[in-house]
């Protein structure tokens, strides 16, 4: 694309600067000395796209090598949209400009259901058939990633391959073998290029699957087409995170993103085993980076970006081995130069004064707890496993520490929950304001109470389990709003219409493709945004294709059933989480194997892994010379 086209554009549109490509630390590889070529997409808007780890590592780890390059493109805002269709010019990558169908390979993470239909405006914008089926010689090729590969069905009539689990060696992998079918000519016999890929450890490649369904409309079975294809597609696990690429030159953008700051992966994987959280199932098992690796990167990072922040980022930070010496040690490192230390929410019951202390020295903010449940039997119900003394013990020492402003995240619509439940959140949140008000006299403490709908979620405990109607999740909300006020009380909550459309689209199959689609054409996109976000939209779209959502959302679905993901493994057994369903029920705890026995969720025998944990005694000595 010519630079005095892209300058035309760039100065009609808003936040111009998304679209440039020439951020600090942006790589441009020759294209010519490159024969694999692949553009990554997240599909959102680039300051949102732009805060994904998962980008800045997939970027650096395929760039790092030869014969092969990653650009990045995003969906584009509303104005750039309606500027590339009125002139009729394709969406294009961001570092070389170049129209995406110039790419062998488009790679789009799956980061959120809501952005499927973004997904397919992308492709259309690219000029590219949203239609696997017509996508043949001379198109590139699509694949996905990410946490929604835990059930691509709803999209799998759109790729033409997925890769499951870790990617900072899977991807360069494949991008070698593209570049090797390229070489032996066969990169447009299409039926060639996804057999070759089908062999890859990790790669789906759904059409090689065939679905039948039950006159009840539920999944009958999912099976291999194809001689040579394997019943069940394994995910890739990276078993030792010290030996994996992580990026220390991230690209720095030139206007403010969602989290404009160094992230720090301390670790990969949970085993809290909350049962309704799908990151940790398909994320397990824990793997620790040793203390010395993250202070080695975290001086490259901080000298290599000019950023003023670093955040310890997995899904439980605090529960790190020695979480609380590397803050200290950070601290201690970059705090006189105005870098500060910041952790995601803080597992109440890992919460301590000392940790507290080691990330508020250089900047306090507010602090951030997930109860989950305003009971103790539903957290219980959820494997929560920490109690209301633990959580008014944590948020008296963040009080006493200096915090004045606590944010607590619930869930409403969870299995078993009743209007006491729901009582119990109001209540919680009203003894944290009282409790802050006499530790800390004088000053105006505030608590923010932010609600989400459950939403069932593939490879979870609760996978079989509704999601309650709209209506009720509403009367739920109002009943909150009506006890959650008053001077220092703040409530917040999510859509819930925009939650039922995630609840169908989580568990769905192949079918919902025409749904995804019908909503796409009457205007749906970007729609991980409310002001963007259409009810009516995907009202009609469901009636256009005679699907009924309540099928997917609402439905209770039997212990043995077929699911539209059985067919892939990503460790965790169905025994196990029907095991865990079954002790939810009877509000039973669940130890984290970190910690006790193995609960056998079958994740280290099935996929050959095991759990690693860092931090002995050396990584003491070496955070007191810090």
């Amino acid at each position: 694309m010519p630079d005095t086209v892209i300058m035309k554009l760039l100065s009609q549109v808003t936040k111009p600067a998304r679209y440039l490509g020439t951020e600090w630390n942006a790589v441009h590889k020759d294209w010519e000395e490159n024969p694999a070529r692949m553009v990554f997409i997240y599909p959102d808007l680039y300051e949102v796209g732009m805060s994904h780890l998962g980008l800045a590592i997939l970027y650096g780890a395929v760039n790092e090598q030869p014969g092969m390059l990653m650009e990045r493109a995003f969906a584009p805002g509303p104005d750039m949209e309606a500027l590339l269709r009125e002139n009729r010019i394709p969406l294009f990558s961001l570092e070389s400009h170049r129209p995406l169908a110039d790419f062998d390979v488009i790679g789009f993470t799956l980061q959120y259901e809501m952005s499927y239909t973004t997904i397919l405006n992308i492709l259309d914008l690219a000029g590219i058939p949203v239609l696997a089926t017509e996508r043949g010689a001379g198109y590139p090729l699509i694949i996905g990633g990410g946490p929604g590969v835990a059930n691509p069905e709803p999209v799998a009539p759109f790729f033409d391959c997925f890769l499951l689990g870790d990617g900072e060696e899977a991807l360069p992998e494949f991008l070698n073998l593209v570049g090797q079918l390229k070489k032996e000519g066969l990169w447009d016999h299409r039926r060639e290029v996804l057999d070759r890929i089908a062999s890859l450890p990790g790669f789906y490649v759904p059409s090689f699957y065939d679905v039948t369904y039950n006159s009840d409309g539920t999944v009958a079975a999912v099976v291999p087409n194809r001689p040579g294809i394997p019943e069940r597609v394994s995910k890739r696990v990276l078993p030792d995170l010290d030996e994996a690429y992580f990026p220390t030159r991230p690209i720095v953008p030139f206007l403010e993103v969602v989290h404009d700051r160094i992230m720090l992966e301390v670790m990969r994987g949970c085993t809290h085993g909350c049962r309704f959280c799908q990151a940790g199932a398909i994320y397990r098992p824990v793997r620790e980076r040793d203390l010395a690796v993250l202070l080695r990167q975290a001086e490259e990072l901080v000298r290599h970006t000019g950023h003023e922040e670093i955040s310890l980022t997995s899904l439980s930070t605090a529960d790190y081995s020695r979480v609380e010496e590397l803050a200290r040690a950070l601290v201690a490192a970059y705090g006189d130069l105005g870098v500060s230390v910041s952790l995601p929410s803080l597992r109440v019951d890992a919460f301590s004064v000392r940790l507290a202390d080691a990330v508020q020295q250089v900047r306090k903010s507010s602090l951030t707890f997930a109860p989950e449940a305003g009971s103790q039997r539903l957290r219980d119900v959820i494997n929560k496993g920490v109690t209301e003394d633990d959580i008014l013990t944590a948020t008296a020492e963040a009080f006493r520490a200096g915090w004045q402003a606590i944010k607590l995240y619930f869930m409403l619509g969870l299995p078993t929950e009743g209007e006491e439940d729901l009582q119990g959140i109001a209540g919680l949140a009203r003894r944290i304001l009282y409790q802050g008000r006499e530790l800390a006299p004088g000053k105006k403490p505030t608590v923010t109470v932010s609600v989400s709908s459950f939403v069932p979620k593939a490879w979870t405990a609760f996978q079989w389990e509704p999601q309650d109607p709209v209506a009720v999740l509403k009367e739920k909300q109002q009943l909150l709003r009506n006890h959650i006020k008053g001077p220092g009380l703040r409530f917040n909550w999510h859509d819930a219409e925009i939650s039922y459309i995630e609840a169908v689209l989580a568990r769905g199959d192949r079918r919902l493709a025409a749904a995804i689609m019908a909503a796409w054409r009457r205007g749906a996109r970007l729609e991980g945004w409310s002001e963007y976000f259409s009810y009516a939209c995907w009202e009609r779209a469901f009636q256009e294709t005679g699907l009924d959502p309540a099928f997917y959302a609402n439905r209770q679905r039997r212990e043995e059933e077929v699911f539209p993901w059985d067919h892939l493994d990503f460790g965790v057994s169905k025994t196990f989480l029907l095991r865990e369903r079954r002790r939810a029920r009877a509000g039973q705890l669940t130890a984290d194997c970190r910690s006790g026995r193995c609960t056998g969720c079958g994740v280290c025998p099935g996929l050959g892994v095991d759990l690693r944990l860092k931090g002995g005694p050396e990584d003491h000595a070496l955070a007191d010379k810090v």
